[in-house]
């Protein structure tokens, strides 16, 4: 079975984040993940790590000016300094919290450009954030996200990303597997879980169920079946990595989160 984090911006939510550890301690999880950390200071989120036995596998660097609608400066011409600045911080964090990859957010192709004229902007930055992130250690993950959610993003489909890593050309650089965005875009989620995590080039998986985005025994994908198959090709290719439960619970009440949790707690039954 698949190593599950939870992602902590969008479950527990009926609690203050820094209570969200110990829930999901409780639960069961072993390991979390969140997207920004940076309203906190780095030494608070590793003591709530530390205090109840998580490990942090995942955050995302600075996504610009998000009220104002920014999802991300890495591919935004004239934006470059910002874009250092955010992974220089991002990389503190990742230190103090011992977290091995940082998401760095596409951004959004401008109103008056087409995705090919940012693109050399997109690759000259990874290529530049990957070089700074390996001298720490630390993996750089770039993730395909539906056009629905997030309209204009530069990054969308699973060959997309791998053939910008190909372009990057530095061996930090992993693909962010979301399953459920790939399944709004693409569909054909377990052929392309064959094909991609044997290449080396995929960090780390995220899950909600489609398309509503709640837990992941409900919509169209079969879970239980695409956990398997990440089990039959981690077990032949040797991946080690960590799947994040990045969904919104259906029930938002106090208990929620826990509460849809069964899918969870049926796969370890069948674990034992």
């Amino acid at each position: 079975m698949p190593r599950f984090a939870a992602n902590l911006s969008f479950l527990y939510q009926e609690l203050p984040l820094l209570e969200r550890f110990e829930a999901a301690a409780a639960d069961g999880f072993k390991a979390v993940e969140f997207m920004f950390p940076y309203e906190l200071e780095a030494r608070e989120l590793a003591a709530r790590l530390k205090a109840h036995g998580l490990q942090q596998v995942l955050f995302n660097a600075a996504p610009g000016e998000w009220a104002a609608g920014e999802r991300g400066l890495a591919c935004l011409p004239g934006r470059e300094a910002p874009f250092r600045e955010g992974i220089a911080n991002a990389l503190r964090y990742a230190q103090a919290l011992e977290c091995p990859r940082i998401h760095v957010m596409a951004g959004l192709v401008p109103q008056d450009m087409e995705r090919d004229q940012v693109r050399p902007t997109y690759v000259a930055n990874l290529r530049w954030a990957a070089q700074l992130a390996a001298k720490d250690g630390v993996d750089l993950a770039i993730e395909p996200i539906n056009t629905r959610d997030i309209p204009r993003f530069f990054l969308n489909r699973q060959d997309h990303a791998h053939e910008l890593i190909a372009e990057i050309g530095e061996p930090n650089v992993k693909v962010q597997m979301d399953l459920y965005h790939c399944q709004v875009v693409e569909g054909d989620v377990a052929t392309k879980i064959r094909n991609y995590l044997p290449t080396g080039r995929v960090g780390h998986f995220q899950i909600a169920g489609a398309p509503a985005r709640n837990e992941p025994d409900t919509g169209e994908l079969d879970y239980g079946y695409l956990f398997g198959v990440i089990d039959e090709v981690s077990q032949s290719c040797g991946w080690q990595g960590w799947v994040g439960c990045e969904y919104r619970p259906a029930d938002t009440r106090a208990g929620g989160t826990s509460a849809g949790l069964g899918w969870m707690r049926r796969l370890n039954q069948e674990k034992t």
